[in-house]
């Protein structure tokens, strides 16, 4: 029997309720999250690196009843 290999999505991640109040970035096949936006840059900064050839996906995923500004 083959097996599929599931393929990580944002959409995943935005359905799990453990990544709020979090940037998520999904390279790799693998989900990386930091508290804060300094944390994401420098995650990325170490993708660009180990991962030079692969573009990320990144995210904010708000805490639940969270209000977002944007101007």
């Amino acid at each position: 029997m083959t097996g599929k290999i599931k393929r990580i999505t944002m959409h995943d991640v935005f359905k799990n309720p453990r990544y709020r109040g979090k940037h998520v970035i999904l390279a790799a096949g693998q989900i990386f999250t930091a508290e804060t936006g300094e944390g994401a840059a420098d995650i990325l900064k170490k993708l660009e690196k180990t991962h030079p050839k692969v573009i990320p996906e990144v995210a904010y995923l708000p805490k639940a009843r969270s209000l977002i500004l944007w101007m």
